[in-house]
């Protein structure tokens, strides 16, 4: 059975870091993309950033120069190191593995960025 839990999230001052964690369970998380989606107060939930199998990794125009997606296979986790916070980064923060074209989320954490 597929499981995807997130950690890390908190209460951060703007301009300070967070580094979010995913961590999955089963044998497909080396073999599929993995992404980070957010979801801010009152708004829709939207793309973070993204990184494939391979490594390649896209981000939202936002959070560009800011973030870092990256993944350990052997530990199956997926990271999002986040620095230069502000509070527009405020949000719920999603994981998100793709498999076969079928999408499994994790439960969210929530990351505050205060001013």
């Amino acid at each position: 059975q597929v499981q995807l839990v997130e950690s890390g999230g908190g209460l951060v001052q703007a301009g300070g870091s967070l580094r979010l964690s995913c961590a999955g369970s089963g044998s497909i998380f080396s073999i599929s993309d993995m992404g980070w989606y957010r979801q801010p107060p009152g708004k829709q939930r939207e793309l973070v950033a993204t990184i494939t199998t391979g490594g390649s990794t896209n981000y939202a125009d936002s959070v560009k120069g800011r973030f870092t997606i990256s993944r350990d296979n052997a530990k199956n986790t997926v990271y999002l190191r986040m620095n230069s916070l502000k509070p527009e980064d405020t949000a719920v923060y999603y994981c998100k593995m793709t498999y076969t074209a079928i999408h499994y989320w994790g439960k969210g954490t929530p990351v505050t960025v205060s001013s």
